[in-house]
C-alpha cells in the first residue's frame, strides 16, 4: 500500500515491482482507459477526522484511535464538510480531466458510496443500545444515519437574510451544525438570528457596506499598548475599567431545547458556579435540536461569559487605527486582558466601549455524550370500550347524550370515535384522550339497600386501565369512588359507591361499604348482578360523545378505536347501538301508601323525587324539573294491566265502582311512574294490595 496521485496514476503507464524495484517495462494496463471508483469515503463524526478519514472510536476494536492531533470531540460537522469537499472538488472539470477513451471522468461520483448508511432504523439505532451493543459507537463514528438532514449555520444564517432581503451577507466566518430550528417569531431576520446568535455564539458586523457574521473566538486580534491610546478629557490616557457587582451576574443559567437522536422531546440542561449561593436562574428557551452535550457546552459557555463580562472596559484609539471596529477583540497591556470592542464612538478621537473576553472559554471541549433510547414502539391494538346512557351525576352534563368509556394496556393514545348513519359515511364525533377503568365482576353481587351504607355485600372487581383507592366515606357522601355496573348494554346500569378498594391480586379488587342504587337507579337496580357484569369507574374519564336530541333511539354506527389510524384500519371496532338519553329519564317515586276508607275507596299517596338540582335542603321543595307534573298509574293484578290513567297530583283515588268495574280480586298492584314530556314514563314503584 502507498499513497497515489489519482491523475498521475490514472493518465500514465504502469509498471509493475518486485521488491520494491520498478520494472522497466510498462504494463498491460492503458492510462486513462477506465474510470476510478470510490466504494467507501467519508470521515467519522470526529474533531479533525480529515486529518485521517479511516480513524474511529471502538473501544471493542483493536484498530480504535484518534485521528491526528485529534481531541476526541463530536463533531458533525466536519463530516458533513469532508463529503461536502469531495463532491465539490471532484465536481470541477479542472480536477476531474475526461477521458479521451470512454468519454467519461476521471473519478466517477455516480459510482462513489459514502461509508456508511446503516440498515438499522433511525433512531432505534443507535438508541437501542440493548438490543444493538454498536450503538454507544454512533456519536463519533461514521454513520450517516439521523444526519443527512442536519445543515451547516453558514448556509441558516444565508438563507434567513435572504429571505429578509439581505443581499451583501458575508457568512464564510460561520462555523456551525444546525440540527433543526423552527423560526416561531416571524417579525423579521433579526428575531430569526438571535437564538443562533446566542446559542452557537456568533456575531453580526457592518464592514465596507457588507454584513460580516463572525464566530466569537476571544482570539485577539491586536495588541495595544496603554501608552498608545489617545488622550480623551473624560477618560485621560489611559484605559477605564468597571467590574459590575457580582448580584447583578447570572449564577445558574438553564437552556430548554428539542432533543436530538431521540423522539425529539423537550430538554433542559443548566450550569451552575460551585459556589452560586442564588436560587435565581435566568432561562432561555430556544427551538433549536441539540444534543445533551451541546446543549451543556452552550450554558457552560454562557455561565462562564457572564462571570468574565463582568469586567467592561472604556478606552480611545487614536483616529489612525480605523482597522479595529465593533466585534474585534483586542489585548490591552500591561494587564494582558483581551477586550471585545461592542462600540466605537468616533468624536475627537475614537472612543471604544469594550468587554473582557477569554479565548478559552469559546475551545470545544469532548463532551459526554449520552445515550438516547427512543420511546420503544408500541402498535395500535383495539381498544376496550363501552357506552354508557347514565343519568346525570353532576348536572354538568348533556342531559341526553351518552358517555363513552376505553380503555387498553397499554394505552397507545388518543381514542376516535366515528359516527355514521349506516357502515358507511362515517364523520368524527369525538377523541377520547385519556383511558377509563373499565373491569368486570368476578361474584355474584345480589341487590341491596337504598339510602343505608350496604355493610354485607361485597363487589370482587377486576380491572384494566389503572386503579382503585378508598375513600373517607364524607367524600364518598359527597360524590367520590362512583362506579357504573351493568349488563354491558348501553342503558342498564346501576350507580354504586365504595369506600373501600382493597387489592387482593394484580389488578384485582374487593370493594366494600357500597351506597348502592344512586342516582335514581335504585328502580333498576337488578335482583343480582351475576358475576361477569360491566363496571366503569366514573371519575371524569368516561366522555359525552355528540348527539342530537333528534336521534335519541335512533340506531347509528360507531366505529372506535386508535386516533392514529384510520376508521376502515383493523384495529377498529364497530358498534351499532341507539340510546334513550338515561339523562332525561325521571326518579320513580318513593313511599307509596295506600289506604281504604269505609266506602271501599282505595286512595294511594307517593313522594316524587327530582333528577335535577336535589340535593339542597334550602328549598321547600325539590325543583320540578320537568314541563309538568304527570304521573302514569297502572292498575296489574296478574300480569294484565286492568286500568291505566294520568294524574297531574302526587295521589290517586281507586273508586269502589272502579274496582268492581275492573272485577279486582285477589292481591293486585298498583304502579306509579312519572312522566316526563321529554323522555316519557320513568321507572315504575309498586305497592301490592292484599285485602
Amino acid at each position: 500500500f502507498r499513497y497515489k496521485d489519482l491523475a498521475g496514476w490514472w493518465s500514465n503507464p504502469h509498471h509493475e515491482r518486485t521488491g520494491g524495484v520498478r520494472k522497466a517495462n510498462p504494463t498491460a494496463w492503458q492510462p486513462a482507459s477506465k474510470p476510478i471508483w470510490f466504494t467507501e469515503y467519508g470521515c467519522a463524526a470526529l474533531d479533525k477526522a480529515t486529518n485521517q478519514p479511516n480513524k474511529f472510536i471502538d473501544p471493542k476494536s483493536s484498530e480504535s484511535n484518534l485521528p491526528y492531533f485529534s481531541k476526541g470531540a463530536r463533531d458533525d460537522l466536519i463530516q458533513a464538510q469532508y463529503v461536502r469537499a469531495m463532491d465539490r472538488y471532484w465536481g470541477d472539470a479542472a480536477n476531474n480531466p475526461v477521458s479521451n477513451l470512454y468519454g467519461g471522468p476521471m473519478v466517477d461520483m455516480e459510482n462513489a458510496f459514502v461509508w456508511a448508511w446503516d440498515a438499522r432504523p433511525y433512531p432505534n439505532f443507535p438508541g437501542n443500545t440493548v438490543l444493538w451493543s454498536d450503538g454507544e459507537n454512533y456519536a463519533r463514528g461514521h454513520w450517516l444515519n439521523g444526519r443527512t438532514s442536519n445543515e451547516t449555520l453558514a448556509a441558516v444564517v444565508a438563507e434567513i437574510c435572504a429571505r429578509a432581503g439581505l443581499s451583501e451577507v458575508d457568512v464564510s466566518g460561520l462555523f456551525g451544525l444546525v440540527r433543526g430550528y423552527s423560526v416561531n417569531d416571524l417579525s423579521g431576520g433579526r428575531a430569526a438570528l438571535q437564538p443562533l446568535m446566542l446559542a452557537y455564539g456568533f456575531q453580526a458586523i457592518e464592514r465596507d457596506g457588507v454584513l460580516q457574521f463572525r464566530m466569537r473566538d476571544g482570539v485577539a486580534k491586536a495588541v495595544r499598548e496603554t501608552g498608545s491610546l489617545a488622550f480623551v478629557s473624560d477618560i485621560g490616557s489611559d484605559i477605564e475599567t468597571v467590574r459590575a457587582p457580582e448580584a447583578e451576574t447570572a449564577g445558574r443559567v438553564r437552556l430548554s431545547f428539542i432533543e436530538a437522536d431521540g423522539d425529539f422531546e423537550a430538554r433542559s440542561a443548566e450550569a451552575i458556579f460551585p459556589d452560586e449561593q442564588a436560587f435565581a436562574v435566568s432561562h432561555s428557551d430556544i427551538p433549536l435540536i441539540l444534543s445533551r452535550a451541546e446543549a451543556r457546552a452552550i450554558v457552560e459557555r454562557w455561565l462562564t461569559e457572564s462571570r468574565i463580562a463582568r469586567d467592561t472596559a472604556r478606552f480611545a484609539l487614536p483616529p489612525s487605527d480605523v482597522a479595529l471596529g465593533a466585534g474585534d477583540v483586542v489585548r490591552i497591556h500591561p494587564s494582558g486582558s483581551n477586550y471585545r470592542i461592542d462600540s466605537v464612538e468616533l468624536a475627537e478621537a475614537r472612543i471604544v466601549e469594550a468587554v473582557r473576553v477569554e479565548d478559552e472559554i469559546y475551545a470545544p471541549s469532548p463532551g459526554l455524550e449520552e445515550e438516547v433510547a427512543p420511546r420503544p414502539h408500541v402498535p395500535a391494538m383495539p381498544v376496550e370500550h363501552q357506552f354508557l346512557d347514565l343519568p346525570l351525576l353532576t348536572g354538568n352534563e348533556v342531559a341526553h347524550a351518552p358517555h363513552l368509556a376505553a380503555a387498553a394496556s397499554p394505552w397507545t393514545g388518543p381514542v376516535a370515535v366515528y359516527q355514521g348513519l349506516s357502515d358507511s359515511g362515517y364523520v368524527l364525533n369525538t377523541e377520547i384522550e385519556r383511558p377509563s377503568i373499565i373491569g368486570e365482576t368476578l361474584s355474584d353481587l345480589p341487590e341491596g339497600p337504598v339510602g343505608l351504607w350496604d355493610r354485607g355485600n361485597v363487589l370482587h372487581l377486576e380491572v384494566i386501565g389503572g386503579g382503585l383507592s378508598s375513600a373517607e366515606r364524607g367524600d364518598v357522601l359527597n360524590g367520590t369512588n362512583a362506579l357504573a355496573l351493568g349488563d354491558g348494554s348501553a342503558a342498564n346500569w346501576e350507580i354504586v359507591q365504595f369506600a373501600e378498594a382493597d387489592l387482593v391480586a394484580a389488578d384485582t379488587y374487593e370493594l366494600r361499604g357500597l351506597l348502592r342504587g344512586q342516582a335514581g337507579t335504585d328502580a333498576t337496580m337488578p335482583t343480582v348482578w351475576p358475576a361477569g357484569s360491566r363496571a366503569v369507574l366514573l371519575d371524569g374519564r368516561p366522555q359525552q360523545i355528540d348527539l342530537p336530541v333528534s336521534a335519541r333511539g335512533l340506531d347509528r354506527h360507531y366505529r372506535i378505536g386508535p386516533s392514529a389510524l384510520a376508521y376502515d384500519a383493523p384495529s377498529y371496532e364497530l358498534d351499532v347501538v341507539a340510546f334513550e338519553g338515561i339523562g332525561l329519564r325521571p326518579y320513580a317515586p318513593v313511599h307509596l301508601r295506600g289506604a281504604r276508607d269505609v266506602s271501599g275507596d282505595l286512595h294511594v299517596r307517593w313522594i316524587r323525587r327530582t333528577r335535577i338540582d336535589g340535593d339542597s335542603w334550602a328549598g321547600f321543595e325539590v325543583p320540578l324539573g320537568e314541563g309538568a307534573e304527570l304521573y302514569l298509574i297502572k292498575v296489574v293484578s296478574a300480569g294484565t294491566a286492568l286500568r291505566t290513567e294520568l294524574v297531574g297530583t302526587p295521589s290517586w283515588t281507586y273508586s269502589a265502582v272502579d274496582q268492581a268495574s275492573d272485577g279486582v280480586t285477589g292481591p293486585f298492584d298498583i304502579q306509579v311512574a312519572q312522566v316526563s314530556d321529554r323522555f316519557g314514563p320513568g321507572p315504575f314503584r309498586r305497592i301490592t294490595i292484599n285485602d
